[in-house]
C-alpha cells in the first residue's frame, strides 16, 4: 500500500511539472473579463448591460428608415393617334356672363319642354357700333397664337360676341342689316330646331320663294345656327335662346352615335354637311362649354379624321380613295382649328396634310388655288350652274388664304399669302345676281380671309362689301331680311343657305379678332 501510494505521488509530481506555471502562460480574454466580474460586480453588471444595448442598436435596419430617391419617369409619344377618345376628362370650365342656367340639368337631352322659353323680342342686342378703318389696332391682337381663334368671351378670341349682339357691329356697323336676317332665320325655322331647305315656307302668310335641295337640310342648319353665335346668341344668352337651343338640339339628334357622322351618308357631298355641322357645334360648344356638347362634338372630329386621305387631305368619300379637294378640305379645317380652340382632341397631322394639300395646288406665280390640282377652277355641275363662269371666280383662292392663316402663317413670312390677297382683291364684291360677281361662297372666305389679312385689303375689300350685301337684302313682305339665292350654288342651298352666309359676312368684325 505504501508502495502504491508513493507511486501515485510520484506520477502526480510528474503531471504538476509538466504544466505551465500561473505566471508562465498567457491569460485569455474571457479569463480576465471573468475575473474582473469576480472582482467587481457593479462594474460587470454595467458593462454588459451597455454591451448588449449596443449589439441590439447594431442590430436595428437602419436603412428603412432611409427616404427613397425620387423616381423620374419620362414619357415619349411615338405617333399620333389616329382617334381619340369620345369623352375625354372634362376641363376646368370657362364661365361666361351671365352663367349658363337651363331650365332642366344640363346633362339631360334639351327637349321642346325643357327648351328655354320663347324668344323674347325684348331682349335688344348692344348696337353701338364702329365705323372705324384703323385696322390694325392693338386689341385685334392675340400675342401669336397659331391659329385663328374661336374662344368664348374669355378667352379673348371673339370680337363682339361676348355680348348679345355685339359690341362692334360688324361690317360697316349694319346692325339692323344683322337683325333682319336673323329675324328672317328665326321666322323660318323648323319647330323641331332645322331649317328646311326646300321646304321653308311654313309660317303663316308665308309666300317665300328660293327653295333649295332637300339634301341640305343639315349644312343650312349649321349655317343658320352660326349665324345667331356669330352675333352672340346661345341658348342661355340674348333673345334667340329657343331658337338656338332647338338648331342644336336637332344637330345632335342627326348624329349617329356610333360612328360620329352627323347626317346621312348619302350623295356625293354628305363630308360638306357634316363639316357644317361639326364646324357649328363646336363653336358653340366653345361659346357655352355646355359639358353635354363635348361627346358629340368629339365623335364628330373623330369622324373627320378617319374621313381624311392618310398624308393628304379630303374629299367626298368614306372612307377615302386619295383624291384631294381644296373645296370640302376648306370646311374641315376650319372645323377642326375650332374643335382644337374648344379643347377637343385633334390630330395635328391633319393640320400639316393640309398645308401640303395648299401649296401643292397653288401657283406660286399667281396666287391661285386650284380646285382638285394646279391650275383648276372652282367645280361646276354641267348643265346646272356651270353658266357661272368659273374662271372668273378665286372661290378656292380664298379658302386656302383663309386656312393658312388657321394653319399658323404668316404673311409677312409667306409672300404666297399677299399675292392671294391681291388676286381676290381684283374680284370685290357687287351684286350681280345673274353673273359670277355674286358667288357667296366666294364672298363669305374671302371676307374672313381679307379681315385677317387687314390693311390697305381689308379697308378694300370691306368698303365693297357692305353695300353690296346690304343693298341686295330684301325689304318687302314675308322675305324681309333675307337675300335671294343668288350665284352658282343658291340653287342648292335655297333662301335660308343666302341669308345666313350674307349675315355671316356682316358679322365678322363681331365674330372674330386677328391672329396677328
Amino acid at each position: 500500500m505504501l508502495g502504491m501510494q508513493t507511486r501515485k505521488e510520484s506520477v502526480h509530481a510528474l503531471v504538476e511539472r509538466t504544466q505551465p506555471s500561473p505566471w508562465e502562460r498567457e491569460e485569455t480574454f474571457a479569463e480576465t473579463v471573468h475575473d474582473w466580474l469576480q472582482r467587481s460586480p457593479a462594474f460587470g453588471i454595467s458593462m454588459a448591460l451597455h454591451f448588449a444595448v449596443v449589439m441590439a442598436l447594431a442590430a436595428i435596419p437602419w436603412n428603412l428608415f432611409d427616404e427613397d430617391e425620387p423616381v423620374v419617369i419620362t414619357a415619349q409619344v411615338v405617333a399620333p393617334l389616329e382617334e381619340f377618345p369620345d369623352d375625354p376628362p372634362p376641363e376646368e370650365p370657362v364661365i361666361l356672363e351671365p352663367k349658363i342656367e337651363l331650365d332642366e340639368p344640363i346633362d339631360a337631352p334639351v327637349v321642346p319642354d325643357a327648351i328655354p322659353g320663347e324668344d323674347d323680342p325684348s331682349e335688344e342686342p348692344n348696337m353701338v357700333g364702329s365705323d372705324s378703318d384703323n385696322d390694325d389696332r392693338a386689341d385685334t391682337m392675340l400675342n401669336g397664337a397659331p391659329v385663328l381663334g374661336i374662344g368664348g368671351p374669355p378667352s379673348g378670341k371673339v370680337g363682339g360676341r361676348g355680348t348679345p349682339g355685339g359690341v362692334t357691329g360688324g361690317v360697316g356697323s349694319y346692325n339692323a342689316e344683322v337683325e333682319l336676317g336673323l329675324a328672317w332665320l328665326a321666322d323660318h325655322q323648323n319647330e323641331d330646331g332645322s331649317w328646311d331647305a326646300d321646304g321653308f315656307q311654313h309660317t303663316h302668310g308665308c309666300q317665300c320663294d328660293g327653295p333649295g335641295s332637300a339634301s341640305q337640310d343639315v349644312g343650312v342648319t349649321a349655317l343658320a345656327l352660326m349665324a345667331f353665335t356669330g352675333r352672340g346668341y346661345t341658348p342661355a344668352r340674348g333673345k334667340y335662346k329657343r331658337t338656338t337651343a332647338r338648331a342644336m338640339e336637332w344637330l345632335r339628334a342627326q348624329q349617329n352615335s356610333e360612328t360620329g357622322l352627323i347626317g346621312e351618308d348619302l350623295g356625293h357631298a354628305f363630308l360638306y354637311d357634316h363639316g357644317l355641322a361639326t364646324l357649328a357645334l363646336c363653336d358653340l360648344y366653345l361659346m357655352t362649354r355646355v359639358p353635354m356638347l363635348r361627346t358629340p362634338c368629339q365623335k364628330a372630329i373623330n369622324y373627320v379624321g378617319r374621313a381624311r386621305n392618310p398624308y393628304g387631305a379630303w374629299r367626298y368619300d368614306v372612307p377615302a380613295t386619295g383624291d384631294n379637294d381644296t373645296s370640302v378640305t376648306g370646311w374641315m379645317v376650319f372645323a377642326l382649328s375650332t374643335a382644337k380652340d374648344a379643347g377637343l382632341k385633334v390630330d395635328n397631322e391633319a393640320f400639316t396634310g393640309a398645308l401640303t394639300w395648299f401649296d401643292e395646288v397653288t401657283d406660286t406665280s399667281t396666287g391661285r388655288t386650284g380646285y382638285d390640282r394646279t391650275g383648276s377652277v372652282s367645280s361646276r355641275i354641267e348643265n346646272v350652274n356651270d353658266h357661272f363662269a368659273p374662271e372668273k371666280g378665286e372661290a378656292m383662292t380664298a379658302v386656302a388664304l383663309l386656312c393658312r392663316f388657321f394653319l399658323g402663317q404668316d404673311p409677312e413670312a409667306t409672300p404666297i399669302m399677299s399675292k392671294q390677297a391681291d388676286l381676290l382683291a381684283k374680284l370685290p364684291p357687287v351684286w350681280e345676281p345673274d353673273a359670277h360677281g355674286c358667288d357667296m361662297y366666294a364672298w363669305y372666305y374671302a371676307t374672313y380671309a381679307m379681315f385677317q389679312m387687314g390693311g390697305r385689303h381689308w379697308k378694300a375689300w370691306k368698303k365693297s362689301l357692305g353695300p353690296a350685301i346690304a343693298e341686295s337684302q330684301r325689304t318687302d313682305g314675308h322675305l324681309e331680311g333675307s337675300w335671294d339665292p343668288a350665284g352658282p350654288w343658291g340653287y342648292s342651298g335655297g333662301r335660308v343657305y343666302a341669308t345666313a352666309l350674307m349675315t355671316l359676312c356682316l358679322e365678322v368684325e363681331q365674330r372674330y379678332t386677328r391672329v396677328r
